[in-house]
């Protein structure tokens, strides 16, 4: 077994303040035993202007939020998978929202962009997202293997989607992860109702660190970050504010679920 932790904030456009909460709060979670540690989506910045995240964009393996998630895994001994960051895309006016993933020794062994982006108007609100204005979209899923299992990504929306992760539950997914800044209203309707199916579905660990709580561009994010295990049940959950939750995964008993519960081998229509 080996614990894991989901971190949340409530990032401000403030790069410097965030990443010392980041910090602290990866630091808080490696003295209680995590191994693995998950920032959530935007988690060095919340602009005040969707474009802001546009002039702080860092080109690929070079820059401070890049060197940052290097210096803080190698520093605490700990894998972290990096939120969101904003990189550089082939579009000059606007980035990629990249999930980076970094191993204990500080070196990056993944990263993962972005594929389905928040274009809404959410319902009985006046709120209204657009974020193909500014983020240019990734492609492909990604699965890359850990001490701790075979994990998956899957930002914000992607959630959504549940065919991007039976496509990484094909190739061998165990823990999914799932950075996040879920609005309050979107949030408490599905956040923990589509988690939970992902991990039902997928018999798979979830790890899905959010934002939570209110931010300086007036918008305010559902928090409730979680853990969640095969067979839906929510390990833990930090409802509001700063903070982190942890809880073990445990590969002989998601094992033990898959044999008892073939629910995968029944399958018979497949995603191409």
């Amino acid at each position: 077994m080996s614990l894991c932790a989901a971190i949340q904030m409530a990032s401000s456009p403030s790069i410097s303040a965030n990443l010392l909460e980041a910090e602290k709060l990866i630091a808080e979670a490696v003295r209680a035993g995590a191994k693995l540690v998950a920032l959530p989506e935007n988690f060095p910045l919340m602009g005040e202007n969707a474009s802001d995240k546009i002039k702080q964009r860092e080109q690929d393996g070079v820059g401070p939020i890049q060197n940052f998630l290097a210096d803080v895994a190698k520093k605490y001994h700990v894998w972290v998978v990096g939120g969101t960051i904003p990189l550089a895309a082939d579009d000059d006016n606007k980035i990629r929202a990249a999930c980076v993933v970094y191993n204990a020794q500080g070196q990056r062994v993944a990263r993962y962009d972005k594929v389905h982006l928040f274009d809404v108007n959410v319902p009985e609100t006046n709120e209204v997202y657009r974020e193909s204005d500014t983020i240019e979209a990734g492609d492909q899923p990604l699965l890359v293997d850990t001490p701790f299992g075979k994990l998956g990504i899957a930002i914000c929306y992607d959630l959504r989607f549940p065919e991007i992760i039976r496509k990484m539950q094909a190739q061998g997914l165990q823990i999914l992860v799932v950075p996040s800044a879920f609005t309050a209203q979107t949030g408490a309707a599905h956040w923990e109702v589509l988690l939970r199916a992902r991990a039902i579905e997928n018999l798979c660990y979830v790890i899905a660190p959010n934002q939570g709580g209110f931010h300086k561009n007036g918008r305010q994010t559902f928090g409730h970050s979680m853990i969640i295990d095969p067979w839906g049940v929510v390990l833990a959950c930090q409802k509001s504010g700063a903070g982190f939750v942890s809880a073990d995964i445990d590969l002989e008993k998601l094992d033990k679920i898959r044999a008892s519960f073939p629910a995968l081998q029944h399958r018979r229509f497949f995603t191409p």
